[in-house]
């Protein structure tokens, strides 16, 4: 009996020891009320925050990390598959905080997912309004790098809760949203259109005029006004309000380069006005790319202003604010890669006003007796060759394919021709799609035909009814031959199923045009492609052209004549498909860029060509030749343009 006495008084002993502990930790949590603290504010000062965040030395095991350490630190965690990211990533604690609010019965419509409720300590909270029932809308306050409140991180709109998105923007003062999804992806519902695509609709007793909008490769911007209305009364003034809308975020997974979101984010920067309510960030869910935003945007200012970066602890903030912000082990490691390329590469865009001067900074010398322009280049040619993605021009069946065995199409971009019955490999040539200023898959860049690779060089032409091809080589140079003719003299030639006409030729300063007429012996629809070649011949067998004028006039007109021959990718050409090929898809992005937005970023530009295609602008000679190029053009159209 004294053994069974002594045993219960054990028991009673541990678990009034359990209860005091659970009380002491209860006690310490933030009392919260109808979805505001004690103290009756929406939203928690720092302070309170940092309770939310789990205390001890997990959070100093990943502590910040000094920007001159960024690139070791990422080849240390990168190693063994990504290893030590995995292990950091999966050691981020989930956010605490009560969810009721968007649990309720008459709420859980208005979620897009079930699994992704605000925090009541955080949500935003809508303004009463006779129209509308409740004040729940699922969005979230997220601080930015010290500037409290400084997100919105909201779902992507449904059906039924555009009105409540737009109320939002309203009451918030809202004058940037930032949209990082697609309405749909993979064929499944990402998010509602809430916006006009021209005129004016009302959303509640809101009206939103639409006020058009600039598409460019990786994102759309979209510009409208807001006004409180009644019937046909309007009840307010107008504010004005923009739209970025990235839309290069792929299905699966994260972009393959860091590139068009931080040229996004300093568009953002540049273009977005300040002391204003919140800026709105959403994707479809409002918690992975939305976090994957929010934390790369907070730590570029974070890296500005401390040089160094802390992204293992503002995760963790956010997640306090708004659950399972940053989604996944890729986005994760996603904000490291582009915060190490904003590191190495930094804002490289130049106003077009001063371009000449950057030109003449980069023509001084550096320590290391290199000029800027060598030291920019070589950034260039670090960029890594990605050997595991080029099976396909690896193949043995495709190796005599290749006329240089260096550069070779990577799988993910390159062109694939239909196969052909009973010819294995048969869907190969080397040529890859390149983006353009303003479009996906504007170019075709590829190599010049081998004389066993004519045929297939014209089904490329055909399958993708392309209808122009600029040629920037000789058929011989230097005594060695560089193209082989792949087109007829006169008359017409039949390569495969194709029948290739020549109609016109027509000489002119500095290059050749040839018009052709395409058929297919094996196409009973009688379709006819009407093909431009532009055969350059400004380019002198050793260095680059003298002269940009005549580049220009080039891809001026190669522009035209695309514009009157329908949207199909411009296929160029010189030898390797790599040197002259990248220094035409260069100029002409910058051209466009010049135009439209009043700034050149080559570096930029070339970087984005050369992880599409290896070695795509293949020397420094090329290189400043896309420079002066560009200077040459900005000071004759400088008057027009008003650049100066």
């Amino acid at each position: 009996i004294p053994i069974a006495v002594s045993i219960v008084v054990v028991v009673l002993i541990i678990v009034g020891i359990t209860l005091f502990i659970v009380w002491r930790r209860r006690s310490r949590k933030p009392k919260f009320k109808n979805g505001y603290l004690s103290n009756n504010i929406r939203y928690d000062n720092s302070d309170q925050l940092q309770k939310l965040v789990p205390n001890g030395s997990s959070n100093r095991r990943y502590p910040a990390i000094p920007i001159d350490r960024l690139e070791s630190e990422f080849t240390r965690k990168h190693a063994d598959d990504d290893k030590l990211f995995r292990e950091e990533y999966s050691n981020i604690p989930e956010g605490v905080g009560s969810r009721d609010h968007g649990g309720k019965s008459h709420n859980k419509d208005k979620n897009r997912y079930t699994n992704v409720i605000p925090f009541d300590h955080s949500r935003v909270v809508l303004p009463k309004s006779t129209n509308t029932d409740g004040d729940y809308i699922n969005a979230s306050f997220v601080d930015g790098y010290k500037h409290k409140g400084k997100f919105i991180a909201a779902q992507g709109p449904k059906d039924g809760t555009i009105n409540d998105f737009w109320r939002m923007i309203w009451d918030q003062n809202v004058t940037t949203i930032i949209m990082v999804t697609n309405l749909k992806e993979n064929n499944e519902p990402k998010c509602a259109q809430y916006w006009p695509q021209s005129g004016s609709s009302i959303y509640g007793d809101l009206s939103v005029v639409y006020l058009g909008e600039n598409h460019l490769v990786d994102y759309t911007i979209r510009k409208f006004t807001i006004q409180q209305c009644k019937g046909e009364a309007t009840l307010s003034v107008r504010r004005n309000m923009i739209q970025y809308h990235f839309t290069s975020w792929p299905d699966f997974g994260v972009p393959k380069s860091p590139s068009g979101i931080l040229k996004f984010m300093r568009k953002i920067k540049h273009g977005s006005p300040t002391g204003y309510g919140a800026v709105v960030v959403h994707c479809s869910a409002g918690v992975g790319r939305t976090g994957t935003y929010i934390c790369i945007d907070a730590m570029v200012d974070m890296m500005l202003r401390e040089g160094k970066v802390d992204v293992y602890s503002f995760v963790t903030q956010m997640r306090n604010q708004r659950p399972e912000m940053v989604q996944t082990e890729q986005q994760y490691i996603f904000i490291y890669q582009a915060l190490l390329e904003h590191h190495l590469y930094g804002d490289t865009e130049v106003e077009a006003t001063e371009v000449n001067n950057h030109i003449d900074e980069l023509s001084q010398r550096m320590p290391g007796n290199v000029t800027g322009m060598e030291h920019e280049f070589k950034k260039l040619t670090t960029i890594r060759i990605q050997k595991d993605q080029m099976r396909a021009g690896n193949h043995p069946a495709n190796m005599r394919k290749n006329r240089v065995l260096l550069i070779l199409p990577y799988d993910w971009n390159r062109a694939i021709l239909p196969v052909r019955r009973g010819l294995e490999n048969s869907d190969y040539i080397n040529a890859s799609y390149i983006d353009g200023y303003r479009q996906k898959d504007a170019y075709i860049a590829t190599q010049g035909p081998l004389p066993h690779t004519i045929e297939d060089f014209w089904r490329l032409i055909w399958e993708t009814k392309s209808a122009s091809i600029v040629m920037l080589t000789e058929l011989v140079e230097r005594g060695q031959a560089k193209c082989e003719q792949y087109w007829p003299n006169e008359g017409t030639l039949v390569y495969g199923d194709l029948n290739v006409q020549l109609k016109i030729e027509e000489e002119l300063d500095n290059y050749t045009t040839r018009d052709f007429i395409i058929t297919n012996n094996t196409d009973h629809t009688e379709r006819k492609q009407m093909v431009r070649q532009f055969h350059y011949h400004g380019w002198p067998e050793t260095g680059p052209p003298s002269s940009g004028f005549s580049m220009i006039s080039l891809v001026e007109q190669v522009q035209k004549q695309q514009q009157s021959s329908g949207n199909h990718p411009i296929t160029i050409h010189c030898s390797a498909g790599a040197g002259r090929t990248g220094a035409f898809c260069a100029l002409s992005t910058a051209l466009e860029q010049v135009k439209a937005e009043g700034v050149l970023d080559m570096f930029q530009i070339v970087k984005c060509l050369r992880m599409q295609r290896p070695h795509m602008v293949q020397n420094l000679e090329q290189y400043e030749f896309c420079y002066r190029a560009v200077q040459e053009y900005i000071d004759s159209m400088s008057e027009y343009y008003n650049f100066k």
